[in-house]
């Protein structure tokens, strides 16, 4: 039995390796727990077939966020993502693994129609994005740089009222509402970045830049929101399926040949006056950026271009789609439509316009606005983000290249949070919720979304949003015809667009000499 001793070290270490083994297995099992994934995934398309239809893919990812809860995973094709809906899960990844999140999925749009991630918003989390980024923020979207162009906003909704009043003198008329809002944010962020300014193309046809202009910046937010198969099935890229890429490609080309002529004439105009003049950002994006080297692989030429076509597509579309939404809300809710007028004439009252400083004192507007927000997001689901690293959200190991999906549609309405969530009610703004701000730190409310890639533009589009609502309040009657409740349905898209245009009938309420006429 002598071989008995001399066996027993090897079967102590056996047994070390055996525990440690053990252990280690184990820990990996609960590190690697991974989030519930729906079923009916299906071989090479994974959960695709399931945001099919003609209901928003937020609404369908809200429905599956109350089978699986407020973090779940879906399989796009080759693509995995992780889709989160409640305030918690969302302070974890916009805190905690903020910088893990803080990059964009190469997608087509950012390749086709986005100059190859030159357009910022769309760029890969690194230097070129913190550069452009910042002068955007530090030429255009400081305070300062906000009150300084607080005439162009302050003429533009003049000239919106005015154009409105001038239609039918002081009768009612019948207006498409959606239009001019779309008119004038269009206006004030044209005139902020380019220095130019179109006719409203309402009461007339338009010359031809204003007509190629808008339609192309439509197509351009349209598809920057389409589906495209290649982007969770890259060996498909060559197919095009539903023709998408060619569509990019054409809307791109047209974009691109109107910001060229535009830059041209800022340089021809900077020659004649030696280069001293920046009447807008453009030239200040002509004088800031080298001519000379490329800016992290990008020409001057294309920056440029790639910066003004987002500042356009975010800074115009979305901000009009907010003010539909919030009109068509108060139309169907006449008596809180009736108290903002009361705060505007108690405020304010009917012998000047409202102005930028009156909002302050506001605080029903203010209310309305935020509720709007709430229910109607610009970005129903937040830009997609890409995990960097391995990390954990909610107990769930996600693996590195994971598309980060935040439901901001489903946040705004989680009954956990708000009462009556499908209800409007301004008037939670100016009570329990009193405390909410805009500034992605309450992650219960994100209209904006959060974090390092949160829209830095927020308070240029809320100055926008308020003086507009509140001139158009003060200086007009409103009601739908026939009397009859506006069209509430939500239509596809980036900016979860309104299907129907909002027809209104719009009475004067003010002295005639108010309208400048």
């Amino acid at each position: 039995m002598e071989f008995i001793p001399q066996f027993l070290p090897f079967l102590g270490l056996l047994l070390c390796i055996l525990i440690f083994r053990y252990k280690t297995t184990n820990k990996t099992k609960t590190i690697k727990l991974t989030a519930p994934e729906p079923s009916g995934a299906l071989p090479f398309v994974g959960h695709l077939h399931h945001l099919h239809g003609r209901e928003p893919v937020a609404r369908i990812l809200g429905k599956m966020g109350d089978d699986y809860g407020p973090v779940f995973s879906l399989r796009l094709g080759s693509q995995r993502a992780m889709v989160v809906s409640s305030w918690q899960m969302v302070k974890e990844c916009f805190s905690t693994n903020d910088r893990n999140f803080a990059t964009r999925p190469n997608m087509a749009v950012s390749k086709y129609m986005g100059y190859n991630s030159a357009v910022f918003a769309l760029a890969p989390y690194g230097a070129y994005w913190r550069e452009i980024r910042k002068l955007v923020v530090l030429e255009l979207l400081t305070s300062q740089r906000i009150e300084k162009h607080k005439n162009v906003r302050n003429s533009e909704v003049k000239y919106l009222v005015n154009e409105l009043y001038s239609l039918n003198g002081s009768r009612k008329s019948v207006v498409n509402m959606t239009k001019w809002f779309e008119h004038v944010t269009f206006n004030i962020i044209v005139r902020m970045l380019v220095g130019k300014r179109f006719s409203s193309g309402c009461s007339d046809g338009g010359n031809n830049e204003d007509l190629q202009v808008k339609e192309a910046i439509k197509k351009g937010l349209y598809l920057s929101g389409v589906f495209v198969v290649s982007d969770v099935i890259p060996s498909l890229e060559w197919m095009d399926i539903g023709g998408h890429v060619k569509a990019m490609k054409q809307a791109s080309k047209e974009l691109d040949i109107v910001f060229g002529r535009w830059i041209d004439e800022h340089v021809e105009k900077r020659k004649e006056h030696d280069g001293d003049k920046e009447a807008d950002f453009m030239d200040v994006m002509l004088s800031t950026l080298s001519n000379d080297v490329e800016q992290f692989g990008h020409a001057r030429e294309t920056i440029i271009k790639a910066t003004t076509l987002i500042l356009i597509l975010t800074g115009s579309e979305s901000t009009a789609e907010t003010l539909t939404w919030a009109l068509s809300l108060l139309l169907n809710h006449p008596h809180m439509l009736k108290a903002a007028q009361e705060e505007l004439d108690i405020h304010v009252g009917r012998e000047k316009w409202a102005e930028e400083s009156d909002v302050k004192n506001l605080r029903y507007l203010q209310a309305i606005v935020k509720e709007t927000l709430r229910m109607y997001p610009p970005g129903p689901l937040a830009g997609p983000r890409q995990a960097i690293e391995d990390c954990n959200i909610g107990g769930y190991h996600t693996v590195k290249g994971t598309r980060l999906i935040v439901n901001v549609w489903k946040l705004h309405r989680d009954p956990q949070v708000w009462s009556d969530p499908n209800e409007f009610k301004p008037e939670r703004f100016l009570e329990e919720h009193s405390n909410i701000n805009y500034q992605g730190q309450n992650f219960e409310y994100i209209p904006f979304s959060s974090g390092r890639r949160m829209c830095p533009a927020s308070s240029f589009a809320l100055e926008v949003i308020h003086l507009t609502l509140a001139r158009l309040l003060q200086g007009f009657d409103l009601s739908t015809p026939m009397g009859k409740p506006v069209d509430m349905s939500e239509g596809l898209g980036i900016a979860l667009p309104k299907v129907k245009p909002l027809e209104v009938i719009i009475t004067p309420r003010l002295s005639q000499e108010l309208y400048g006429l």
